[in-house]
């Protein structure tokens, strides 16, 4: 196959251009290293790679015409700022359109997206959430930019994949509690936890029902990628400290949810264990702690996205 992936150096599109080559299928990027990391791509004479944002439409249109890709995982996404409404309407809705265009011009076979769980809003209806709730995003920019990007997709008449996801974690990944938790222990400075749990998910898992997606599983419609079980955060941070061999001298403070904040977001993954029969979870979450830990050891991390940094920054 030749695929096209946006996003391809982030975390989630790295481990996808690297399973994809290593199958033998040629791949381009697109990425413009907002989020992404040049170390996380290796070169390859199946890989091209494009430096740019989706925002710029001549592009995106000249990368598509130049490699002629057969399918399109668009895993691009502002996120690492909340109050740049700007950026990510101009990547996660205005990139999003000219990525559909463009792929609806090259009739490709199929577009798989990646989509937020935040698009059933903070205060969810019910738990676990079910892939029939009601769309509410208006609760992050992030979240808002997002959805429009999903239904511009709806709109645009493709074969096409929303995968509605978990918290993913694993190598490679910068945002969310696992890596400021490595990286202030690590400098030895102070760790707190939210009093929230979450759906955790490790890549690897993510990438084998996306690579089914890929070979035609599926059909056109959203899906969640999800354990359909949910783990405090304290977990997390207890995993971690075990993972790196450190004796704390008194239990990490959990701190009280902020007013809106969701105390989980649980996924119920029903209809993607149906159409992707075979496909489950199979990394528990201490394995999948201690490989992402060994990343973070080797690589080295110069910044993280997540609103837990923000608040320890405030208080």
């Amino acid at each position: 196959m030749r695929v096209l992936i946006t996003g391809g150096a982030g975390f989630i599109g790295s481990h996808l251009t690297d399973r994809l080559i290593g199958q033998g299928h040629e791949v381009c990027v697109i990425d413009n290293y907002a989020t992404g990391r040049r170390d996380n791509l290796t070169s390859h004479s199946q890989l091209t790679v494009v430096e740019g944002t989706i925002a710029d439409q001549s592009l995106v249109d000249r990368s598509f015409d130049q490699f002629g890709p057969e399918q399109v995982i668009h895993a691009a996404a502002s996120y690492k700022d909340p109050d740049n409404w700007r950026e990510d309407t101009l990547t996660n809705c205005v990139g999003t359109a000219h990525v559909v265009q463009a792929a609806k011009r090259h009739r490709v076979q199929r577009l798989i997206y990646f989509q937020t769980a935040l698009c059933y809003g903070l205060k969810p209806l019910e738990q676990p959430i079910t892939i029939s709730h009601p769309i509410r995003s208006e609760g992050s920019s992030y979240a808002i930019s997002k959805t429009a990007g999903e239904q511009y997709i709806m709109l645009g008449g493709l074969n096409w994949i929303s995968f509605r996801l978990a918290n993913a974690y694993g190598p490679r990944n910068l945002s969310g509690p696992l890596p400021t938790f490595y990286q202030r222990l690590t400098n030895n400075k102070p760790c707190f936890v939210m009093d929230t749990r979450r759906d955790f998910i490790y890549v690897d898992d993510l990438i084998e029902v996306v690579l089914l997606a890929l070979a035609g599983r599926g059909q056109s419609g959203p899906y969640h990628i999800s354990s359909g079980s949910d783990f405090a955060i304290k977990d997390l941070f207890n995993a971690t400290v075990q993972a790196l061999g450190i004796k704390l001298e008194s239990e990490v403070e959990v701190r009280p949810r902020n007013p809106d904040d969701a105390f989980t977001i649980l996924l119920d993954p029903s209809k993607t264990l149906r159409d992707f029969p075979g496909w489950k979870i199979r990394t528990p979450l201490e394995r999948g702690v201690e490989s992402a830990l060994a990343y973070y050891k080797r690589f080295g991390i110069t910044e993280t996205f997540t609103h837990l940094k923000a608040l320890s920054e405030k208080n």
